[in-house]
Formats: C-alpha cells, sequence, structure tokens
C-alpha cells in the first residue's frame, strides 16, 4: 500500500441512533367537521376577509391628483393591506385576507379604508366585527356572498362611502384559502408574496426524439484535392451531438447513426443540422445547414418505420448578403417516439414509468393522498433580528404532478395541515417529499441565492397496506460536508386507496417499463445522457413558471448528481449485498452444523429426510416449496409495521471520514489540488487493486473451468476425461436412488470419518491452468 501524504480525520461521533428514527404519530386528522375534503391533516380554523370594492368615496380624496384608495385590515397587532387603488373613486380589489384563529388575540376585526397621498395617509372610514359575531363555513356551503357597508368616521358616525366586504371564519378547505393573503406573510414584500402561497405544477411531456443519419448526396467541400471527412453536428437548444466521421470520405458520405435528444410539448425549438468537413485538427468547415420545425415531425408508438426523407442544405452565399445557395441534400429519417417512458428519475425511484403516448398508457388503480401536517424542530437555517429562524416550505412530486405547500414565515415548528392528492398507475413506485427554507421572500432575483434543502423522505407505494392511514414523522436528514445533521422532523400522512385489487395484482406480472424499452433497449450510456436532458428540460420549465420552482429545488427532487463516486454510498451498497448473502450464510451454517453432528438430533433428522426423499423423489420439489412457505409464514410475525424512510445508518453517513465526505462534495472536475488530490488518488488506487484481485480471482475460477475440457493442461483433461468415462459406464448400471444415498450419506459423514486436508477434486480443480500466466 503506498504512503498516506495526508492524515486521516477521525470520524465524527455518531448521533444516537434514536434522532434518526421514524416515529408513529396520532394525530387529530380530519377535527369534527362533517365534510372528508381534508380528512389526512388537522383542521386549521381561519378568520377570512374578503375586500371586493369600494364607491362614492369622499369628494375630496376624488378630486386630489395624488389619491391612491387602499384598504387596510386590522386585527390585534397583526394587519394586512391591499394594493393602492390610484385615482379610482369606486376601486376594486378583490383581495382576501386569512388570519390564523389561534393566532388571534383580538375580539374584533378593524377594516380601514385609506387614501395614501403626498402628504401622508389621508382616514376615510372604518367597519368594526366583533367575532362572536362572524358566521362559519363549513364547505360544502357555498361561498359567503360580500354585502356593501357604510362606513364609519372616527366619531362611529355613518358617511356616504361604501365598502363591499364578506367576513366568514373558515378552514383550509375553504376555496379562498390558496389565493388567501395570508398572517404568515407579513415578513414577505413585493414578488416574496408570490413566492410563499401553495401551488401546483405540472412537469412537461417529453418525448424521446430519434434522428436517423443516413447519407449526404451533392456536398461542395471547399477543397476538392483531399477527401473530405465528413460529419454532421445536431443542435436542440442547449444540447449539441455529432455523428462520427463518415468511413465513406467521398462527396457522397454514409453514416446510418442514430441519435437521441429529450424534447417537451410545446415543441418551442427548431432542430438545427450541419454537415462540417474536418480540415484541419482543430478547425471544421461547415458544407451546409438546414432547420427542422419540431411541429412537423412524424410521432410513431409502436416499432414501425418512419418513412425517411431528403432535406436540401443550404449555405450563405459567398457575397455575405443574406441569400441561399443549395448546397447539396441529406437522407434522414426524423421521429418522435412516444413508445417509451422519458427518464427524469433514477428507475428506482421512479414516481411514473408510463408511456408518453396516452393510448399507450393503462388506467389508473388506485388514489395516493398525503397528508403534509407539520414539521418539529427545524434548524434555523438564517438569521433575523438577531436570532436563528427558518422560512420552510415542502415539495412533493409524483408522476408528473408537483406540489408545493405555503411558505411558513418565521417557525422552527411550522403546520402547514395540506392535502394532495395522485392518480396511481403501478403500485411499485415512489414519491418523494423535500423539505427547503425559502431565500427568496423580498423578490431577491440574485442568482446565487438559492432554498437551502433540510431533508427528504421517499415513501414506495408497495410498502403500504391499501386503505390503511399512516401518520408518521419522519427524520429530516441531510448530509454536508462537515458530516450528516439531522435537521428535523415532518409529520406526514399518507393513504393508498386501491380501486381495483385485480389490476394491482396483475400489475406485477408486466414488465416495469413500456415494451419499447425491451424491443429497442438504449444503452447505459444514452439512458444517462437523455436522463441529463430530461432533468435539465423539466427544470427549466418549471422555473419560468409563477411563482418559479426553482433549478435546485427541481435538480434536488431528481437526484441529479447522486451517482457520482462516493467512497460512503461504496461502503454502503458492500454491506447491503453482505446482508443479501447473510441469508445463505445461515444456511451454510446450519448445514455445516449438521455435517459436523454439533446436535445429533438435527443431523440424524436430515439423514432420515434424505432417505425419505431420496426414495420418494417427487416430495422433494413439493418440500422445498413447502419449506418456503413455512420460512414466509414465520417471517409474517416481523414484518414491517411503517413506511421506509432516510436511513443514516444504513447510508454510512454517521460513520464518514471528514476527507470521505470532502471527496464527496468535490466538484467534477475536481477542485482539489495538491496533496490532498494525490492522496485521494491513492486511495482510490488502493481500492481499484482490491477490486481488480477479486475480479481477477473470478476470472481465475472461470478460466479452470473452461480449461478442463480445452487440453490446456493435456493431463488434467485426460485425467478429468477417464473419470468421466468411469462414472458414466458405473451410473448406467447403478441406481439413482443408491448413488443419492451414498452421496448424502458421504457429505453428513461423522467428524471422526473426515480429514482436515482439502479434498482430492479441490486439489484437482486447483492445479488447472489459466490464461493468467500470460498477462504482463
Amino acid at each position: 500500500m503506498p504512503p498516506r501524504t495526508q492524515t486521516q480525520n477521525p470520524a465524527p461521533a455518531p448521533n444516537p441512533p434514536e434522532d434518526f428514527a421514524l416515529k408513529e404519530t396520532s394525530p387529530n386528522l380530519g377535527g369534527d367537521r362533517v365534510t372528508t375534503t381534508f380528512h389526512l391533516v388537522e383542521q386549521m380554523d381561519y378568520l377570512y376577509v374578503r375586500v371586493v370594492k369600494a364607491k362614492e368615496l369622499h369628494p375630496k380624496n376624488v378630486n386630489n391628483g395624488g389619491c391612491e384608495p387602499y384598504v387596510e385590515v386590522k386585527l390585534g397587532n397583526y394587519k394586512g393591506v391591499t394594493q393602492n387603488s390610484q385615482n379610482k373613486s369606486n376601486p376594486e380589489w378583490n383581495r382576501v385576507f386569512a388570519f390564523l384563529k389561534d393566532r388571534i388575540q383580538a375580539s374584533f376585526v378593524e377594516v380601514n379604508v385609506k387614501d395614501k397621498d403626498s402628504g401622508g395617509d389621508d382616514y376615510i372610514g372604518k367597519l368594526v366585527f366583533e367575532l362572536s359575531d362572524v358566521p362559519k363555513r363549513v364547505p360544502p356551503d357555498s361561498p359567503l356572498a360580500p354585502q356593501w357597508y357604510n362606513l364609519e368616521n372616527r366619531n362611529g358616525l355613518r358617511v356616504r362611502p361604501e365598502l363591499m366586504l364578506a367576513v366568514w371564519m373558515g378552514t383550509q378547505a375553504d376555496e379562498a384559502f390558496p389565493e388567501a393573503w395570508h398572517l404568515d406573510a407579513a415578513g414577505a414584500i413585493g414578488e416574496g408574496v408570490a413566492n410563499i402561497r401553495s401551488k401546483i405544477y405540472l412537469s412537461p411531456k417529453l418525448w424521446y426524439l430519434r434522428v436517423n443519419v443516413i447519407e449526404a448526396h451533392e456536398l461542395q467541400p471547399s477543397d476538392r484535392t483531399r477527401p473530405p471527412e465528413v460529419f454532421v453536428k445536431i443542435a436542440l437548444g442547449n444540447v449539441l451531438m455529432r455523428t462520427r466521421i463518415s468511413p465513406t470520405k467521398t462527396v457522397n458520405p454514409m453514416w446510418n447513426e442514430d441519435l437521441m435528444f429529450v424534447v417537451a410539448e410545446p415543441f418551442e425549438e427548431q432542430l438545427v443540422l450541419s454537415v462540417e468537413d474536418k480540415v484541419a485538427p482543430n478547425k471544421d468547415a461547415i458544407l451546409g445547414k438546414c432547420g427542422i420545425p419540431l411541429l412537423n415531425v412524424e410521432k410513431r408508438t409502436e416499432c414501425s418505420c418512419v418513412s425517411s426523407r431528403w432535406y436540401n442544405l443550404e449555405k450563405p452565399s459567398a457575397g455575405g448578403g443574406g441569400g441561399q445557395k443549395i448546397a447539396g441534400r441529406i437522407h434522414m429519417r426524423v421521429s418522435m417516439d412516444g413508445g417509451y417512458h422519458v427518464l427524469d428519475e433514477l428507475t428506482q425511484y421512479s414516481s411514473d414509468l408510463r408511456a408518453t403516448e396516452k393510448q399507450l398508457c393503462k388506467p389508473g388503480m388506485g388514489v395516493l393522498e398525503l397528508g403534509i401536517l407539520s414539521a418539529q424542530g427545524l434548524s434555523a437555517m438564517k438569521t433575523r433580528d438577531g436570532r436563528g429562524t427558518t422560512d420552510a416550505y415542502c415539495v412533493a412530486k409524483y408522476g408528473q404532478k408537483w406540489i408545493r405547500t405555503r411558505t411558513i414565515i418565521d417557525s422552527l415548528n411550522p403546520k402547514w395541515n395540506e392535502q394532495y392528492t395522485w392518480e396511481v398507475f403501478d403500485p411499485c413506485t415512489v414519491i418523494t417529499i423535500v423539505a427547503f427554507d425559502n431565500c427568496h421572500l423580498h423578490g431577491i432575483k440574485d442568482k446565487g441565492v438559492h432554498d437551502a434543502r433540510m431533508g427528504k423522505v421517499r415513501i414506495r407505494l408497495s410498502t403500504l397496506e391499501t386503505d390503511r392511514v399512516y401518520t408518521h414523522s419522519y427524520p429530516l436528514i441531510v448530509l454536508h460536508q462537515s458530516g450528516v445533521k439531522k435537521m428535523g422532523e415532518i409529520q406526514l400522512a399518507v393513504r393508498f386507496t386501491c380501486s381495483s385489487l385485480f389490476n394491482m395484482i396483475q400489475t406485477y406480472s408486466l414488465p416495469l417499463l413500456p415494451k419499447m424499452h425491451y424491443l429497442h433497449p438504449l444503452s447505459i450510456f444514452q439512458q444517462d445522457s437523455l436522463r441529463h436532458q430530461a432533468t435539465q428540460v423539466i427544470s427549466t420549465r418549471l422555473s419560468r413558471a409563477e411563482p418559479p420552482l426553482r433549478r435546485e429545488v427541481v435538480e434536488y427532487m431528481l437526484d441529479v448528481g447522486s451517482q457520482m463516486w462516493s467512497m460512503r454510498k461504496s461502503k454502503a451498497h458492500v454491506c447491503r449485498i453482505a446482508d443479501v448473502l447473510s441469508g445463505l450464510a445461515k444456511v451454510s451454517q446450519w448445514f455445516d452444523d449438521i455435517r459436523t453432528w454439533k446436535s445429533p438430533f438435527t443431523t440424524t433428522s436430515v439423514h432420515l429426510l434424505c432417505l425419505l426423499l431420496i426414495i420418494h423423489p417427487k416430495l422433494i420439489l413439493s418440500t422445498v416449496l413447502l419449506s418456503i412457505l413455512l420460512v414466509g409464514l414465520w417471517n409474517y410475525r416481523s414484518r414491517p409495521r411503517h413506511p421506509p424512510h432516510m436511513d443514516a445508518r444504513l447510508s454510512k453517513a454517521d460513520t464518514a471520514t471528514a476527507d470521505e465526505l470532502g471527496e464527496e462534495f468535490d466538484t467534477f472536475p475536481s477542485s482539489c489540488k495538491g496533496d490532498a488530490l494525490r492522496a485521494r488518488y491513492d486511495r482510490l488506487r488502493c481500492i481499484a487493486a482490491r477490486m481488480q484481485a477479486v475480479v481477477g480471482d473470478l476470472a481465475t475460477q472461470g478460466e479452470r473451468f473452461h480449461s478442463l475440457l480445452t487440453w490446456r493442461d493435456p493431463r488434467a483433461t485426460a485425467l478429468f476425461l477417464i473419470v468421466c468415462l468411469v462414472c458414466g459406464v458405473l451410473l448406467l448400471f447403478a441406481r439413482m436412488e443408491v448413488v443419492a444415498l451414498f452421496a448424502a450419506f458421504y457429505v453428513l459423514r461423522h467428524p471422526r470419518f473426515r480429514v482436515k486436508l482439502p479434498s482430492s477434486p479441490f486439489n484437482f480443480f486447483r492445479r488447472l491452468p489459466t490464461k493468467a500466466d500470460s498477462l504482463l
């Protein structure tokens, strides 16, 4: 092993195991409401004030050129303000204010109408409503109709102006809830108000665009004294791909090569193709270009061949006047392949496996309901007024539907109590929920400001029992370069309802992906490249929504960059393999205990069982299947009682060293220099050497089997063939029951009849030659 050039930092002290545990909770779901619209969340009561419009404002305010009437809704120490309405005697606002009942400390709500001019706010009139007299509305009741109210002056006398509004008590099930200005929004200003509301987003519909470049004719290279080295370059948005250089170095080159892109509806871009000649090592000459609108591309759903077309190549005129001339033709086959599922997530975490074309999608088989209740003990992500605080919101994704909860400002224990539903097409899918800290409350447009991640939760639907409500508190775990950290806990309520048990069971017999993935499979390189394109397309489209779902949020949800090398992940995978093989190890240990007569009763029973199975061989398969049945029934007692959650111990995050974390969070290409980079490289060489030894040993064993019949060792092959001849002749006359009985009793013989040296067949096998002798 090469000498270490960097001191290995000790592993950080692991957190107590209970810090990362999943906890079952018992929230009061649904409250005392009659309606079941929000039955997976706790009831939250709000005071709603809808300010619609005003009329016949005071003449002195109307004649004032700077008149800007607005309404102020005041409730104790909290107040909400409408936007100014400039120079109007009959202004309209149509703004809804929502005040959480638990935070109300006043007995009445006051509505003030004011004019904002250059000299200050001019008072017009007010309305006062006692909270005890406010009516309560429970959906599905119709919305409360706004009414006209005469305003009162400071002395309590009625004045001429009137204000139309409605005041009622409701819950988060109210239709006005999503668009209401909440008390929690008091800290947001400007564009930040739009960034705190709950929203639903839809991923764009993605297609695979296949471009089959066949050949080109009648090209016109600038230098006819040398054979042209022609290739095709295709650009779609920010994605640029190229074919290999044509092996036929003529003016009629051929390629017959496929290039694939990811495109999204609506098709806004154009496929730009250029044929170029490599005239020098670092110089390419454009022979011709053409553009293909995506709207004109043929769509296909099956494996049917798309008709090919010839496209004219154009080249700018030599005079630079902007005119175009024909510079040859190119033969291509361009199609939208709707029979694939466009992978935007890792396959093991996928939430949707349907094909792009709707005709190939089967109807839904159930409904997934998610209630995002609250969070407890969140870490302070920023400092405000000299104290730590967090402005938390959650994002959940399943299929094409993304949801974003409202942002709870300035709270380490936020309560959302928002419920969402998705249609389920495959039970073997995963829903992802992530918590973020909102860093855009003030309309900040600085590209360097990003919403901070606070942890992720994944729930596989197939691990849920149907029609059961799961209420658990999930740990929010984030891995930083300094180590693993618990950011708090998030409380969720989940229910998976199946509409057709037969369809769900039938799904387990169907292919995971659409059949095009198996009839015309994509290579691993293509899958990685196309998934990267898909994530970029989705993040670009969702970042253009209003309010935007930002790029850092989308990339974290889609696990962008999670396939990079990590020593911690490698250790975790090794432990997973060891855990999977632990069952075989237990069986091997059990069999070894039988062979060594550790328990004479058990060994004698196995002898009798072997004797019974040899005499009645028809019982062998039934015995094996019944044994598997008994093991499964025995394990039913210890079946999981809760959904899966992020496990810091399984991920080896609590034992990762600082050097390993530094390597995992390093950029690609590496930003590390000097001795640290050399130490990491040397460590990778040591690990690769061990892997190389293991792979070499596996190859050696395979070559020994192969050499039994290839006469690499003539004497060993001849000896093996003689043994095969003798055994074959003997087995012609011997009864199989006797042979099997003799073999079983020989393997289970008592230790006193054994020797500790390796057996003769094993010694013979170890002496066989391999190709390792020929390696340099």
